[in-house]
């Protein structure tokens, strides 16, 4: 099969046998994939993947169920033919990916696998800092950096989908534009507004942060009393000050949090929590993903380029073509 490799710091497209289908697994004929900042991390040798994944770059894909093992079989409701999205630690940039049954839900209703490739990371992403480690409340308010990118946007749309207020930013007059329709209460265009003055006049009480930089730690100390700041990345730099005070004084928590490297156990509960609570929403049209561009898989290194200089608003998708059955 065809598959993305990592060498020297660079994608090569390589033919490899299909993985194997362990016990437990089910073998997913790859029609999509999604593209993500890890990838590019592990691209330049920061951001491995965790043991028993492979080496191949992807963490979200969508296609069809073409082969099962038989604990597979005995464990999930998924049956060949099911057309699916995935969650993985790594492998997705691939014709057929192997997945533990666990790690994979059948498509929201409505919804076809290129959509549905830009489901797993990003919104599991969104709904483990939301709610699981940010204990949002109805009616809070949540701030969220990079409010163009996938992620930015999932969790302005469960955000506001749950009762809180949002705010996002972004760093162009193009961008704050089409955020706009994903009901965001205030988008700061970071080029010309303070984000320090918006935070004045927008008490915030979680925020999911993939930017930090030095500018972080002011932003932290004028947080809501108990407020959560949850550092996901640090796309804009990894030192900050933090007054440490204003941490004990106001109840602040600083939470570090990844997807990538939780258990297949902690992930199946994003998922499956994810599912009750949000895809019939995702069925009714109420959330659904912006897909910036679609790339074939060959076309990687473009797909990547697009990605690295911050030109895409939504997601990034990989198209997967199939010559032969697996």
């Amino acid at each position: 099969m065809k598959t993305v490799l990592i060498q020297n710091k660079r994608t090569v497209l390589a033919d490899v046998p299909v993985p194997a289908c362990r016990e437990g697994e089910i073998l997913v004929r790859v029609e999509y994939a999604g593209v993500n900042r890890a990838d590019l991390m592990q691209r330049e040798g920061v951001y491995p993947p965790p043991p028993g994944w492979p080496d191949v770059p992807g963490l979200e894909i969508a296609g069809e169920v073409c082969r099962m093992s038989e604990t597979a079989r005995q464990r999930s409701s998924l049956r060949i033919g099911d057309k699916v999205c995935a969650l993985l630690g790594g492998g997705g940039y691939a014709e057929y990916a192997a997945v533990p049954c666990e790690l994979a839900l059948p498509l929201p209703e409505g919804i076809d696998t290129l959509t549905g490739a830009a489901i797993p990371e990003a919104y599991c992403t969104a709904y483990l800092n939301l709610f699981l480690e940010g204990g949002l409340q109805k009616g809070e308010t949540v701030y969220v950096t990079a409010g163009a990118s996938g992620v930015g946007i999932a969790v302005t749309q469960l955000a506001k989908a749950f009762g809180a207020r949002v705010l996002t930013s972004v760093r162009s007059e193009k961008k704050k534009r089409a955020i706009a329709k994903f009901g965001a209460d205030v988008i700061v265009n970071l080029k010309t507004e303070s984000l320090i003055d918006v935070f004045e006049n927008n008490p915030v009480d979680l925020v999911i942060d993939s930017v930090g930089g030095p500018d972080a730690g002011a932003l932290f100390a004028r947080l809501n009393r108990g407020g959560r700041w949850i550092c996901i990345a640090a796309m804009g730099g990894d030192v900050s000050e933090i007054d440490l005070r204003t941490v004990y004084k106001k109840g602040l928590r600083l939470i570090g949090s990844t997807l990538r490297s939780r258990t297949n156990e902690v992930k199946h509960e994003v998922l499956s929590r994810l599912r009750e609570a949000f895809f019939p929403r995702f069925a009714l049209g109420e959330i659904r993903p912006e897909i910036y561009r679609v790339f074939d898989l060959e076309a990687v290194e473009k797909a990547h380029a697009e990605m690295q200089n911050n030109r895409n608003i939504g997601k990034i998708i990989l198209r997967v073509s199939h010559a032969d059955a697996p």
